[in-house]
Formats: C-alpha cells, sequence, structure tokens
C-alpha cells in the first residue's frame, strides 16, 4: 500500500453557520455543498472537497492546546512574500488575530486560530532550489517580519 496524496480535512466546530463565514468570507473558501444541515464542504477548484466543518453544537469543549490531535492545518495562499504580505493586511481588516509569523526556510508562514480555536496556518513556499535535496532545511524556525 502506498498513500498517494492527502484527500482531505474535517474540522469539528461549535457553530456551523460562524464557521462558513470564516472560512467563506474571511479565508475565501469556496462552499460547494451542505449535508443534513450539520457539514459545510469546501473546493480549491480541482477535488470534490478538500475542507469539510462538522458542527457539534455550542456545548462541545473548546480544544486543548496539550492534548493529543490535530496541530494545525496549513493552506498555501501563493508563492510571494507579497502574497503572504497582502493575507496579513486581509486578515487584520477582518479583525483576525495572528497567534504567529514565522519564517521556516523552506515556507513562510501566518499562524491564526478559527472561531473554535482550531489552529490555521497560512504559507507561501520558498523557491524549491533553495531546499530540494538539503534533509537539515525541511524545518527550521526563525522570526518572521513583513
Amino acid at each position: 500500500m502506498q498513500i498517494q496524496s492527502l484527500g482531505h480535512v474535517v474540522l469539528k466546530v461549535r457553530d456551523l453557520e460562524r464557521s462558513v463565514t470564516f472560512y467563506r468570507d474571511v479565508l475565501g473558501m469556496k462552499e460547494v455543498m451542505r449535508y443534513r444541515g450539520a457539514m459545510a464542504f469546501f473546493s480549491f477548484g480541482s477535488n470534490h472537497h478538500d475542507l469539510g466543518l462538522l458542527q457539534l453544537g455550542d456545548r462541545a469543549a473548546l480544544p486543548d492546546p496539550y492534548s493529543l490531535g490535530l496541530y494545525h492545518v496549513a493552506f498555501k495562499v501563493g508563492d510571494t512574500l507579497d502574497e503572504l504580505r497582502e493575507c496579513k493586511t486581509h486578515l487584520e481588516q477582518h479583525g483576525v488575530q495572528l497567534i504567529g509569523m514565522s519564517d521556516h526556510g523552506v515556507s513562510q508562514s501566518l499562524y491564526l486560530a478559527d472561531p473554535d480555536g482550531n489552529e490555521i496556518e497560512l504559507f507561501v513556499d520558498a523557491d524549491p532550489a533553495s531546499w530540494r535535496g538539503r534533509v537539515d532545511q525541511v524545518m527550521t524556525t526563525k522570526p518572521l517580519r513583513l
């Protein structure tokens, strides 16, 4: 057996409408389907869906940052630092607070949380020529200033 690619991610949320508004209107994802009033699906265009949201309701506990499970979901937003700067400005205009910015060598990233505390990474990749074939460059973390 060999896995070919990541198919999709489903995140648990308290309030579906609030989360759909965030992912659709703030992050600009295309909503493609609803299911039984408890799920929403988004596609980036080449797959039937790439992200799903599953509503658990108001009584669902917020994620504990020290428990096992998903750390974050990363979305590529472009290829240049200018595109990442545009994302930062867009997020600020929508009142989204960043929880971090990092230069990982192979990519540069903004970190934020969705309305339910699920961590999101928005990133641009560095030129592959700067890291391809260099295992030591797969992950580093330095401060990023935009």
